[in-house]
Formats: C-alpha cells, structure tokens, sequence
C-alpha cells in the first residue's frame, strides 16, 4: 500500500509519499492535484492506494483503493 498525503505543515501545504515530504509551499488546490496524480500512476502500476487530504479545520479524509 502506497499512501500519500496532503496536509499543512509550518504553515505551508506539503504532499507526502509514504510519510516523506515531496512537495511543499504550494497551494492547497496544486498540492491536492500533484498528490492526486501520484496516486494515480500508483493506481496504473497495479499498488493500492490510500489518499489523506487535510482539510481547512484539520481533519484529515481519506480514500483507499485495491484490497
């Protein structure tokens, strides 16, 4: 299971892979669509995927794919 994230950190919206920041000081939408599109190429490597967004209060949401 591959799982990204997307969540404020510092002060600065950061993606991360599997607990890894790879991405920071982007907006919201950006760092949404970048983990989005990550999780997808897991998707079409045949990984299952969990995607956790942050929202603007702090909870996190989350979606999974595969088994």
């Amino acid at each position: 299971m591959v799982q990204f994230a997307v969540t404020l950190r510092k002060g600065e919206w950061t993606v991360f892979r599997d607990g890894e920041a790879v991405a920071s000081g982007i907006s919201r939408s950006k760092a949404i669509a970048l983990a989005e599109e990550m999780a997808f190429e897991a998707e079409e490597a045949h990984e299952d995927v969990e995607l956790l967004v942050q929202d603007y209060t702090g909870e996190l949401r989350g979606r999974r794919s595969g088994g």
